[in-house]
């Protein structure tokens, strides 16, 4: 039992931490089979590229030239279409991640490269992102443009749209955030049309006046309903830890060892104060007497030589004798070697 359990924990867990994820469009199946549909006039507009790419192996390359118009309608485009029929009252994150290379048209005209579109027949979609000039804008059906930034080519840049669909403005808003920085707070508007459903077009869709050929490329679409799901946990950053180990150059013992010398120096002072120490010897010989002797003046220990580990307490003056001294003073001179050597 215990066994299946670990079982059913190791392998739903992780499916049910990626439930919150939708839909991805991100093309890590090498093609365009995530999209229900594309709006294309060949395939070499809208390829699934390896280079460049964001994240993982693929990318989209949408390329529009003068004159493409596979659905003849207004403008030029080539884009892929995802039937997401995103509901009323529904509220879902997208994050999708897009590149403008050094050569995109600079001209005054519009330039979209992501929609959500209504599923009626005509007219500007409720909710459309696109360049205008040197300018990126956001723009919302019933409220125009609510977010600009300036057009930045030769690098990725990374979208998060949170969104509440409704076609009343007092229920729908959006929100914004470029390369993980929100740029647009919570704006309320009206984000579809009343009786219709929205669906996403990405590619390039522009005006039919530009000549030059166009380049987008898309990376990294998902479709969620957490924001966990979009902005990923992040990882504490490793260099403080790597730092922190530096202490083993801080801790360089060889430096503080070198009281080694003044131990070795310290250690030539220590026969002088012994033998000076010793010299008991000398007048134990001469107070060989026992009157001498009993004086005890001369012969007994001073207070330092009684805490010595090899001090011997308990005799009187009157019953020491010339043997104990003798003794005494042998086992100093002793000391006196050891610590010479």
């Amino acid at each position: 039992m215990k066994a299946l359990h670990l079982w059913l924990v190791v392998c739903l867990l992780p499916s049910l931490a990626a439930a919150e994820i939708v839909w991805r469009g991100d093309f890590e199946t090498g093609n365009r089979s995530q999209y229900s549909k594309e709006q294309m006039v060949s395939s070499d507009r809208l390829q699934v590229v390896t280079s460049p790419v964001s994240e993982g192996k693929y990318a989209l390359k949408a390329t529009v030239k003068q004159g493409d118009d596979p659905i003849n309608s207004s403008g030029n485009r080539n884009e892929l279409v995802y039937l997401s029929n995103e509901k009323v009252g529904s509220e879902y994150w997208y994050r999708w991640k897009v590149m403008f290379p050094n050569d995109f048209p600079s001209v005054d005209a519009w330039q979209l490269f992501t929609q959500w579109h209504h599923d009626g027949c005509c007219g500007s979609p409720p909710v459309e992102f696109f360049v205008k000039g040197e300018v990126i804008r956001l723009s919302l059906n019933d409220s125009g443009t609510v977010w600009t930034t300036p057009l930045k080519r030769g690098t990725w840049q990374e979208f998060v749209f949170h969104v509440k669909w409704s076609p009343d403005p007092s229920v729908g808003y959006v929100e914004l955030w470029l390369n993980g920085v929100q740029v647009l707070k919570k704006t309320k508007a009206m984000t579809m049309f009343s009786g219709q459903n929205n669906y996403l077009k990405l590619g390039l869709y522009r005006d039919d006046s530009i000549s030059a050929v166009g380049v987008v490329y898309h990376d990294g679409m998902i479709q969620a309903t957490s924001r966990e799901d979009v902005f990923p946990a992040v990882q504490p950053d490793p260099d403080p830890v790597v730092d922190a180990g530096t202490p083993v150059d801080a801790g360089t013992p060889v430096d503080a060892g070198t009281p080694v010398d003044p131990v070795v120096d310290a250690g030539t002072q220590q026969p002088e104060p012994v033998v000076d120490a010793g010299t008991p010897v000398d007048p134990v010989v001469d107070a060989g007497t026992p009157v001498d002797a009993g004086s005890g003046t001369s012969v007994k220990p001073s207070p330092l030589d009684e805490g010595d580990a090899d001090f011997r307490g308990g005799c009187s003056t009157g019953g020491g004798s010339l043997a104990a001294f003798s003794l005494l003073g042998l086992l100093g001179l002793a000391r006196a070697r050891r610590r010479r050597s």
